[in-house]
Order: C-alpha cells, then sequence, then structure tokens
C-alpha cells in the first residue's frame, strides 16, 4: 500500500518486506497464543489462562496478597471483569478477597494454600505449554535481547525480565 504522509509531517520509510513480515506475524502471535495456552490450560487443568494467571500473581507476590486494582493491571484485565473472575476463584476456595488496613474502600485479593496446591498443580501443564508453543520455536536466538525488545515493546522500558518463579 502506498500512501502519501500528509503535508508537513516528517516522512517515514515503508517497512522493508522483513519488517513487515515481523509485523504479520507478531500480530498474529498475539491472538493466537493467549488462545492456545488457554486451550492447553482448559484441556488438560479445567482452568482457564486468566485464572492461572491471577494465582501466579498472587503467588509471586509479598504475603500472596495484592490489592484488587494492582491485580486487575497485572493481569491486563478491567476491574469488573477481575471481580468476577475473583468471585469464581474465591469460591472454589483459592482466593479471599479482604478489606484493605489502610483503605478501608479498598479490597485485598489474598492466595489461599488451595490456590497455592491448584496453582503448583496447573504449572506443570502450563509449562510443557509455554515449551511446546514458546520456547521451542526460539532456539539459537539471544533470549536476553528478546525479552528486552518485547519488554520495550510493551512499554517496559526494555529492562531485562526478572525470572519468575514458575518459570513462564
Amino acid at each position: 500500500m502506498s500512501a502519501t504522509p500528509p503535508a508537513g509531517s516528517p516522512a517515514v520509510p515503508p517497512l522493508s518486506p522483513e519488517e513487515e513480515a515481523v509485523m504479520r506475524a507478531l500480530g498474529r502471535l498475539l491472538l493466537v497464543m493467549p488462545r492456545v495456552l488457554d486451550a492447553d490450560l482448559q484441556h488438560e487443568q479445567r482452568m482457564s489462562l486468566s485464572e492461572y494467571s491471577v494465582l501466579r500473581h498472587l503467588s509471586e507476590s509479598e504475603h500472596g496478597r495484592m490489592r484488587m486494582n494492582e491485580l486487575a493491571a497485572a493481569c491486563d484485565m478491567s476491574m469488573s471483569g477481575m471481580t468476577r473472575l475473583a468471585a469464581k476463584l474465591e469460591a472454589q476456595g483459592h482466593l479471599r478477597r479482604i478489606r484493605c488496613e489502610r483503605d478501608a474502600r479498598g479490597l485485598n485479593a489474598v492466595l489461599t494454600e488451595r490456590g497455592l496446591d491448584r496453582l503448583r498443580e496447573a504449572w506443570p501443564t502450563h509449562l510443557a505449554s509455554v515449551r511446546r508453543h514458546v520456547v521451542g520455536h526460539l532456539e539459537g536466538l539471544d533470549l536476553g535481547r528478546l525479552a528486552q525488545a518485547l519488554e520495550a515493546m510493551a512499554g517496559g522500558g526494555g529492562a531485562p525480565c526478572q525470572s519468575s518463579r514458575h518459570d513462564d
């Protein structure tokens, strides 16, 4: 597609064929990857990727506790979506919601032992899925540089990723 930039705007060179291929592949990946990781968890664990993500973030937080708004942001969910998901996980005994000590208007989500056990049960499935759908395709790449580039694209400033205790 050949578009002329608006008058007065700086000329931006078109993408090279390699850059265009990367953009198309990245766009597809952003749509497909969450679906395949979710499908593996659903099939083998009867757990959604969103549920797994909530439990993982709580397990990695200090004292297994996060403010609901922080948890929603960490999981890239709306507050209403997080509220519904937290209610489901609470009904399953995987977390508790308690009033914040410093702000009675806010709620903390707290990981329960049952929730941690459920995360540990699902983790091998998720790890195998990540290895099959992601890591298995990265052989020979500089993973540190790739992680920095992906982090920069996501707005994280390109700082090296910290390894999590769940290796996902």
